[in-house]
């Protein structure tokens, strides 16, 4: 009996002990002692990517982390959970008694609590296909002109893409994947919350956003990037909410060693951490992975949110990441900032979104096809039209094509924090570009007034039809948006505007039918 009651005191004072524990990264100082050959750790593409970008082989952000440090946390924590190259760091489960313990090595830069909670970008609807949405299935990849892409023989041939989610339950059974199995498309697999290579199983919100990518259903492509190879991690876990960051950050350094051309990821981290100034693009540790990603030649494709009609209202992070490519969300039917998706700028006043695609679409859920909507579903149509915008032009750098995807918006160079620079067109791409474009407005003074007096012509009124909007924002001094607006053109005299609205050296831009104009207060 003695005994017996010991083991329950004991294994209370444990629980008491593991109840205290939770989360940290430890920093480390140096590398001191670590040696690297490029050439036996990363896959041939990776290294192919940094020789195209001028990247230094032997940079000390890929080199391993001393072992002899590992070892020593490791004789202290409970458990050392994932390794991070890029950060010289490791995450893991101690209480504050180890805590504290660590600090007194002298190898440990610093410590930082993990309290992050992902969110999955997400909101479904189970449908059965009718035509309206047939209908919805070709605009998806139509409305930004895939069938350019694909006629010109671009549908992402040739380009890694890695995509992060929960899960990819049925993927290798849906009809929908089969030409990825067949053509042996799928690279690399891996679940970083198991620890296993098998990801085909859990939130089928991942074997939605692929299809948006890749899937194809009674001969129709899905997305526009159907012969993209893939590399499939999991990373969202709904049963342990602390762990995506980390397992975010592993699966970076994972795609990179396997050769990943694109990352594809819609998560965000809101107000279960952070405040919305520190939404900066610096300051959270996927922000800062997600820029060192872009500083190893990778193209890193993020949702901007589903919070534009909640109290938090902004981006998430990673999508604040000044070399993030952030992807917001129209509503397919009206061509409108769609009310969920979440708005820019950074708190940093980087202008995000940098590109908008179609928010509700047909995808391919774990049993049968769906209408969803959200970022996370714009976000890889958009991944899909970078794979074939690359593979149109191989010889670029990640960042050159960033800036063309940018340019390939059909509102470049209108910008604002709902619409960025609008839908990627695949013309742009396939086509040569018109450099300049006849006026559609023009602008005229009048007492004290601005007036923005659009051609007769172009005032076409049709039942149903759509995209006869007008643009305009007006910024600082310092070009910073103070307010943005749409409005539907009925008349000559489009938009007035007193000249007082309008702040000292400041400026209104205007778009209206693929053409900008800019008017500003003092004319050099």
């Amino acid at each position: 009996m003695q005994r017996f009651v010991s083991i329950i005191v004991l294994l209370l004072f444990t629980l008491k002990i593991n109840a205290q524990s939770q989360k940290y990264w430890v920093f480390f100082k140096d590398k001191s002692g670590c040696t690297f050959n490029p050439f036996e750790y990363f896959d041939p593409k990776a290294i192919e990517r940094r020789i195209k970008s001028d990247i230094n082989l032997y940079d000390s952000t890929d080199f391993p982390i001393n072992n002899l440090y590992i070892n020593k946390v490791s004789e202290i924590v409970q458990s050392v959970n994932i390794q991070s190259r890029w950060f010289n760091a490791v995450s893991i489960t101690a209480n504050k008694k180890q805590i504290n313990e660590l600090y007194s090595l002298s190898f440990v830069k610093y410590i930082q609590p993990i309290t992050t909670k992902a969110i999955l970008l997400r909101n479904t609807y189970d449908t059965i296909i009718s035509n309206s949405e047939k209908e919805l299935l070709y605009l998806q990849t139509g409305r930004m002109q895939a069938d350019s892409f694909w006629n010109a023989g671009f549908t992402g041939k040739g380009i890694k893409i890695a995509v992060f989610d929960a899960g990819f339950p049925n993927v290798d059974k849906s009809p929908v994947f089969v030409h990825l199995f067949k053509n042996r498309q799928i690279v690399q697999t891996y679940d970083f919350a198991r620890k296993k290579q098998e990801v085909y199983s859990h939130n089928e919100h991942g074997t939605m956003v692929l299809s948006c990518i890749a899937g194809r259903t009674n001969g129709k492509n899905m997305g526009l990037a159907p012969d993209a190879q893939f590399l499939l991690a999991r990373t969202e876990v709904n049963t342990e909410p602390f762990s995506e960051e980390e397992n975010w950050l592993a699966a970076m350094e994972w795609a990179d060693k396997n050769g990943a051309d694109i990352i594809s990821s819609s998560l965000a981290y809101t107000y279960h951490r952070y405040y919305t100034f520190q939404m900066d693009g610096h300051t959270s540790l996927v922000a800062k992975a997600a820029n060192m990603a872009a500083g190893k030649g990778i193209i890193v494709v993020n949702a901007m949110g589903n919070d534009g009609d909640l109290d938090w209202k902004i981006l998430a992070t990673p999508a604040d990441a000044d070399s993030v490519m952030s992807v917001g969300a129209i509503n397919p039917y009206t061509d409108f900032h769609a009310n969920y998706s979440s708005y820019g700028p950074n708190a940093s006043y980087k202008r995000k979104p940098n590109v908008v695609a179609v928010g509700t679409v047909i995808a391919a859920g774990k049993n049968k096809l769906q209408k969803v909507k959200g970022t996370s579903f714009a976000t890889p149509l958009v991944t899909g039209f970078i794979a074939c915008a690359w593979q149109s032009r191989p010889f670029l750098t990640n960042m050159q094509l960033f800036d063309l995807i940018e340019q390939s918006g059909d509102l470049y160079p209108y910008f604002d924090y709902a619409h960025g620079y609008g839908v990627p067109q695949a013309s742009f791409f396939t086509t040569a570009r018109t450099l300049h474009l006849k006026p559609t407005f023009d602008f005229v003074l009048k007492d004290n007034k601005l007036i923005v007096q659009v051609h007769k012509n172009l005032i076409v009124r049709k039942k149903g039809k759509m995209n006869n909007y007008l643009y305009y924002n007006i910024k600082d001094e310092n070009g910073i948006i103070q307010s943005y607006w749409l409005i539907d053109v009925y008349q000559k005299d489009a938009l007035i505007l007193d000249l007082t609205e309008i702040p000292e050296n400041g400026s209104v831009t205007v778009h209206f039918k693929g053409f900008t104009n800019i008017y500003k207060t003092r004319q050099n």
